[in-house]
């Protein structure tokens, strides 16, 4: 008959070996991610949190979880989606529009100079925007956005854009609402564009986006009620516009947050800044041959404070080249 000591020691390499069985289960969910300190970081947070009992655990309802899109769900070279989006409508209205081709930023774009439309600023994207995505009812842009989603496709590869996205990161959105996070998109992108296909493409559904956004009205016409899209910025989702985005469209603070560019610093600095346990991450893109390598100097996705000082936040820094044996969807 076994004595106490054999009993209570039989119990405790059987909790063992449960607890080292339940990690492997998990880890095994991110199937795109080596072995190495930044799988075993987002495992580790995610065992920590979701443990009844334990130090770290919180709550389901708390367990709010914020992810860029651009550069960080998807590409982002060699120019935004969103942009290439919007270039492809100013070429398609231009016909309406002869005075485009003496008009910059007009002009660059007919022309194909992105470096101009680059010189332009603020306010010729705000000219762009204004011609491109006002001036319409809600339904007709949504058409219109997923439309041009279905059929666009990247210039370097020929593939469609949405076949771009990171496999590594899909699976981290399915690894933490298995358990029991509220994912969403937080991205300096306009949110009208990205609402139409964001639960086809990651499972993230339309409320659970925030981005940057223009005006709108109500309006009553021939008796149609709709949503009419107007030429004037509302909300940049960008910076420390995220913070705000959040709270506004949110109302808590997430505990783990994702990003790959110091578009994202600040987001990335709120979460990390709240009580308890947390988790911040950045995706640095130092894949030439699988994908892009670029960042403190980019024009698109520029990572420059992120990379200086996010180790010392303690935050996890993932190398595409290091950390993930695939980049997307096979």
């Amino acid at each position: 008959m076994p004595c106490i000591r054999q009993i209570i020691a039989g119990v405790v390499i059987a909790g063992a070996l449960a607890l080292a069985s339940a990690y492997t289960a998990m880890a095994d969910e991110l199937a795109s991610w080596n072995d190495g300190p930044a799988r075993k970081n987002i495992v580790d947070f995610v065992t920590a949190v979701t443990s009844q009992g334990g130090p770290d655990y919180v709550e389901p309802a708390a367990r709010v979880a914020v992810f860029d899109n651009d550069g960080t769900l998807w590409g982002e070279q060699p120019i935004y989606v969103q942009l290439a989006f919007v270039l492809d409508r100013v070429k398609a209205l231009a016909p309406e529009h002869p005075e485009w081709k003496d008009t910059e930023p007009f002009k660059s774009v007919l022309v194909g100079d992105i470096a101009g439309v680059a010189a332009s600023g603020e306010e010729g994207l705000t000219q762009l925007l204004g011609a491109t995505h006002a001036g319409m009812n809600s339904d007709d842009f949504t058409k219109i956005a997923t439309d041009w989603i279905a059929t666009a496709k990247h210039p370097k590869t020929g593939k469609p854009y949405t076949s771009m996205v990171y496999q590594p990161m899909l699976e981290l959105i399915d690894y933490l609402k298995a358990h029991d996070f509220k994912v969403f998109i937080v991205s300096g992108g306009g949110i009208e564009f990205m609402r139409p296909w964001t639960e086809r493409i990651y499972g993230i559904p339309p409320e659970n986006v925030v981005g940057s956004s223009i005006k709108a009205k109500y309006d009553v016409n021939d008796g149609k009620p709709a949503i009419v899209r107007l030429p004037q910025i509302d909300f940049i989702d960008d910076g420390p516009g995220k913070p705000v985005g959040i709270y506004d469209h949110i109302g808590r603070r997430p505990i783990a947050a994702f990003g790959n560019s110091d578009g994202d610093f600040q987001m990335l600095e709120w979460t990390t800044s709240g009580a308890g346990r947390t988790l911040g991450l950045i995706v640095h893109h130092d894949d030439a041959e699988r994908e892009y390598a670029y960042d403190r100097k980019s024009p698109f996705g520029r990572l420059d404070r992120g990379l200086s000082e996010g180790p010392k936040r303690g935050w996890t820094i993932v190398s595409m080249k290091d950390d993930w044996n695939e980049i997307y969807p096979q």
